[in-house]
């Protein structure tokens, strides 16, 4: 087979020196004129590989049976149309990944708490299997492990939207789809597009199967009839027959009229109902997997919340200060300011993803004292606050100005929190190095 792999970030040379290994022929693009050819081929590790740059022509499809695309190829970009009218198969890296992995894998999506949920369990798994994997959009690319897979091995995906557009047969054993809240509609459109895109992630589950889902959310109620995996539902306002569902403190599990409490909430490291939701979610997958309820409450314990969601990362002069640069969107970052016990300085702003700000700012509920916006959209979120009479907001230049002047607003007893409810790329390369970025300023202070 001939392979076009586009893309020369993680995923791009994850698939590529995949293929490679197994002495497929690959052809590598990038749109972007100006990538070093050199160091492209010194990640691959091999000097003879075709590299095209800039413009795709016709000619270039000529000959290629597969295009595997980045996750940051929208599946209706003009080049990935005309491939697929040449006849070429589109597939993303997670489908490339799964032709050649061995063993289960339990696939995870939803518009937030995929990657705490992830890390959980993965922890879990790690505590009760002997291979265990975690990979995906949690920064681990598929491809790069997939040789190390053996039959038995547990292989625990984070998959978002993005990735789930391009998969065919790609077969988790076990899914969960976590929520579903208006995210991406800049490259989805609709939220029904965006929702069938996430529940895709089911579809080539068998009857047998089970797909985790949150009983709370009513998008996923309506989808659950319709699914071809059994539904295990978990719930953190609504008792149920059956599955996982908060009793005042208690986290419980029900079968068979048989209630046995898992943990106590007090228990947990994590802060905030939304991480009360995704331990829950974890439970109901670990259960679903086999592992002893033991193994599942002592993993639980000792859970730290992962980088860059509601981190801890200072107490200067009575102020503490969180990083929840993963919040890059509203839902999350509601879920953030839920959690803050303190008055707080909110840092927030960023790419615009045509996301409205509305029900993010009535979430403020007296508990923010002071908003500072950076980036593309600061003007469209103090319009927005503006229209709700919310006028405790000032503009930072960027983020180290931002940090400075949530210093100059706060007192003992607060609280600084950076949760964006935005995408990092107007003035970041990730949201990892925007709240590496804060980490640093916050730390200089």
């Amino acid at each position: 087979m001939r392979y076009l792999v586009v893309g020369t970030g993680k995923s791009g040379i994850g698939s590529a020196k995949l293929l490679l290994r197994h002495n497929e022929e690959v052809v590598i693009y990038d749109s972007n004129e100006n990538i070093d050819v050199d160091e492209v081929k010194n990640k691959l590790g091999k000097d003879d590989v075709k590299i095209i740059l800039g413009k795709l022509d016709n000619d270039d499809f000529k000959d290629i049976d597969i295009m595997v695309i980045s996750p940051g190829v929208p599946i209706d970009a003009d080049f990935v149309i005309d491939a697929k009218k040449a006849g070429v198969h589109i597939w993303g890296e997670i489908e490339l990944a799964f032709r050649y992995a061995k063993g289960r894998i339990i696939g995870i999506t939803g518009t937030n708490g995929k990657t705490t949920t992830t890390t959980l369990v993965g922890e879990i798994m790690k505590n009760y299997f002997d291979s265990v994997f975690v990979v995906g959009n949690i920064g681990y690319p598929f491809t790069d492990i997939v040789d190390e897979t053996k039959d038995d091995s547990v292989i625990v995906a984070e998959i978002s939207s993005f990735q789930l557009e391009s998969i065919d047969e790609f077969h988790p054993v076990l899914t969960s789809v976590l929520n579903i809240t208006p995210d991406h509609l800049n490259r989805h459109y609709t939220m029904e597009n965006y929702a069938d895109v996430k529940m895709s992630i089911t579809k080539n589950q068998t009857e047998e199967e089970v797909c985790v889902l949150n009983y709370e959310d009513e998008i996923l109620r309506k989808y659950a009839g319709k699914l071809p995996a059994k539904v295990m539902f978990f719930s953190s306002a609504s008792y149920l027959d059956k599955g996982v569902f908060l009793d005042g403190e208690r986290i419980i599990y029900r079968e068979h009229n048989v209630d046995e409490c898992v943990c106590k909430v007090s228990e947990m490291k994590l802060v905030g109902m939304h991480n009360v939701e995704n331990v829950m979610a974890a439970i109901c997958m670990s259960i679903s997997m086999g592992v002893d309820i033991e193994t599942i409450r002592n993993t639980i314990r000792e859970f730290k919340a992962v980088e860059h969601r509601i981190e801890f990362v200072r107490d200067l002069d009575d102020v503490l200060y969180y990083n929840d640069s993963k919040g890059t969107n509203t839902d999350a970052s509601i879920k953030a300011i839920e959690a803050m016990t303190r008055p707080t300085v909110l840092i927030a702003g960023g790419y615009d993803k045509g996301s409205e700000y509305d029900d993010w700012i009535k979430a403020f509920n007296g508990k923010i004292k002071k908003l500072v916006l950076i980036g593309d959209t600061k003007d469209k979120i103090a319009q927005c606050a503006n229209k709700y009479g919310y006028r405790d907001y000032i503009f930072a230049t960027d983020l180290k100005d931002a940090v400075e002047k949530c210093k100059e607003n706060v007192g003992p007893g607060d609280a600084v929190l950076l949760s964006p409810a935005c995408a990092s790329w107007d003035m970041f390369k990730s949201y990892e190095e925007r709240g590496d970025l804060f980490k640093e300023y916050v730390n200089a202070l």
